[in-house]
């Protein structure tokens, strides 16, 4: 596993959302930040009591320098409504801030690739700041990547999708969230069958993160 400096010198010794946005925008903690756009940090109200987190940019993402605003960015607006969540009242981010990718055979599109484990840890003192500065009730953790970055790496989705879950007690975190694991949006924009049953499996999840903030 390639060996990475880390998100931590970039931190800067603030805990507003801004700073460490600001911040962000500067970090080489890891080699991502040389062939991708801008730093898609996080966004949402700082008084967020929920808080999702997926995997990485996309690459609209990536362009506009915003989190989910792509396909699986409406996917999951769909997800959120149904479950009666208001985006606006939602912290959203990604455990890795800068998109990975390769390019198609033609070499125009840009193809996601999955960020490497060691991507993950360099890139998760961003996430930590994120949590440390919303410190919400409850953390939705969209895909395996998410749910690794902060349960471990042996955690798998379907063994304990929807359960509710506490982060790796190894792992020093700013605060306590209670945790739920599903599917990513984008997981479900590939499938070629089935695709109304999965997005209400997922509406159901957020309904159970949701409900634990009663």
């Amino acid at each position: 596993m390639p060996t990475h400096p880390g998100a931590q010198q970039y931190l800067p010794h603030s805990t507003d959302l801004d700073d460490l946005a600001a911040a962000a925008a500067g970090c080489r903690g890891c080699d991502l930040y040389r062939y991708a756009g801008p730093t898609v940090f996080g966004a949402g109200p700082a008084t967020a009591r929920l808080l999702l987190v997926g995997e990485q940019p996309g690459d609209q993402e990536d362009r506009a320098g915003e989190p989910f605003v792509g396909p699986a960015g409406h996917l999951l607006d769909r997800a959120l409504e149904k479950a009666g969540i208001a985006r606006g009242d939602v912290y959203v981010t990604n455990a890795v801030k800068h998109f990975k990718f390769a390019r198609d055979a033609g070499g125009k599109r840009r193809i996601h690739k999955k960020p490497a484990r060691g991507e993950v840890i360099a890139c998760r003192p961003w996430l930590f700041a994120e949590l440390e500065a919303v410190r919400p009730d409850v953390l939705v953790c969209l895909g395996a990547t998410a749910a690794q970055a902060l349960l471990g790496p042996s955690f798998r989705i379907t063994e304990h999708r929807g359960q509710v879950l506490h982060a790796d007690p190894e792992l020093t975190l700013p605060s306590d969230p209670q945790i739920v694991a599903t599917v990513h949006p984008s997981a479900i924009l590939r499938m070629r069958t089935g695709r109304d049953d999965a997005l209400e499996s997922l509406v159901r999840d957020l309904r159970r993160a949701a409900s634990l903030l009663d």
